[in-house]
């Protein structure tokens, strides 16, 4: 049989295909709430002028130069930011290779909501069938007073902010569900078996969302979360929380809104994520020249970039991780789903990985780093052949073995 090892070569196709199954698990595995794949984006969404495009042209700027992607045709509203990640600039630094692909996170800047959006009025549609195109938001809240950035409302209330916007979701989302159940209702008191199972659910999901919840809150049976998949609701969708402050205010890490604020996430999420910062420093930072200046201002004004946190955050809510290819032509971060099975993270650098997979030669980045060589983690022990069943972990370092088959010339 050919067998033939991954080759860099071969390392550009099939970037978004997902792994086989579409999110169901095994039995007595919990399915994930969410859309399943690695085309995923996060969306920035706040009430108007809270810092929301400001938070944006920050990500805009440290976006990937467009002509990395060739074929691909990008909406202005959306931005593709590289993660930063210190293993993989040790990895380019290590073997300094001509290509370095990092893992991105796709964001969309989505239009200010105001009160009413869900009955239609101001882009109330439109703005909400951009949340519907998103897999998580950034909800940014405004904290900072600034009489040349008129508030909506009038006067800066943050917690008022988040009620309008929180309120607006979850009413859109209750009248989508009280229509499934409309849409059910007539065949189910007939006594179609499949309606009346349906209306079950549609109403579960309605009495949930009357009481004020999120859906991502709720305790679901695994039927139910593949349903809940199927319909994409707004409050599904995992939140940050954005505390947009003033550059003073986030300098001195105080400002009289935060605690407000914060009670105010706690009372209303399960799992509350919460990233104080100012857009106008880091969008101070963003226009300078280099890595150097910037370092030189965060000095001089005694603070830190809350940017590769944001970044960071928005990727892992997405329910993402990567591996890395690296050697000398090309280090590389394959972003898959987290509980990515070995087979299908081969498939996502070609589809002939996964389909003629044999191995997965897999080091640990920590054990790499220590230990300084690939030769050193196979002396040591640490270079593991690993098979199908192999969960691939975050940031392994993998070297696949593929059987070609007819047709494919492969290269080491």
């Amino acid at each position: 049989r050919n067998v033939t090892h991954h080759s860099h070569s071969l390392a550009r196709c099939n970037e978004t295909m997902p792994p086989k199954g579409k999110g169901k698990k095994d039995d007595g595995e919990k399915v994930t709430l969410g859309r399943f794949g690695t085309s995923l984006k996060i969306g920035i969404v706040g009430i108007p002028n809270v810092g929301k495009s400001t938070t944006f042209n920050v990500l805009t700027k440290s976006e990937a130069p467009a002509e990395n992607f060739p074929f691909c045709t990008k909406d202005p509203n959306e931005a593709r930011v590289p993660v930063p990640d210190e293993r993989f600039d040790f990895l380019c630094d290590f073997h300094k290779p001509p290509s370095k692909v990092p893992a991105f996170l796709h964001v969309m800047d989505i239009a200010g909501l105001v009160k009413g959006a869900s009955e239609g009025l101001g882009l109330g549609n439109a703005f909400l069938s951009n949340i519907s195109a998103c897999d998580a938001i950034y909800h940014v809240v405004r904290a900072f007073n600034d009489s040349d950035i008129t508030h909506v409302e009038g006067e800066v209330n943050p917690v008022r902010d988040l009620d309008i916007i929180s309120s607006e979701l979850r009413l859109k989302d209750l009248a989508k569900a009280q229509d499934l159940c409309e849409n059910v209702k007539r065949q189910a008191e007939r006594g179609d078996k499949k309606k009346q199972k349906e209306l079950v659910l549609y109403e579960k999901f309605c009495k949930h969302l009357q009481e004020k919840k999120n859906i991502r809150d709720g305790e679901w049976t695994n039927e139910e979360i593949e349903e809940l998949n199927n319909l994409l609701f707004l409050t599904a969708k995992p939140v940050i929380y954005l505390v947009n402050l003033s550059e003073k205010d986030f300098i001195r890490k105080k400002n009289k809104w935060l605690g407000k604020i914060k009670t105010w996430i706690d009372s209303h999420e399960a799992t509350p994520i919460i990233i104080p910062y100012s857009a106008s420093l880091e969008y101070d930072l963003a226009c300078l020249p280099d890595d150097a200046a910037r370092e030189a201002h965060l000095k001089e004004v005694g603070a830190s970039s809350s940017l590769e946190k944001i970044v960071r955050t928005g990727y892992d809510a997405l329910n993402l991780e990567y591996y890395f290819t690296a050697g000398k032509d090309e280090v590389k971060a394959w972003t898959i789903q987290k509980g990515t099975k070995a087979p299908q993270a081969a498939g996502k650098i070609h589809t002939d990985f996964e389909k003629g997979f044999i191995m997965a030669e897999v080091m640990n980045f920590v054990d790499f780093k220590e230990l300084g060589s690939e030769a050193k983690c196979k002396a040591a022990g640490k270079y593991r052949q690993q098979g199908r069943q192999y969960v691939v972990q975050d940031g392994d370092i993998i070297f696949f073995k593929f059987n070609a088959g007819a047709g494919l010339k492969g290269k080491k």
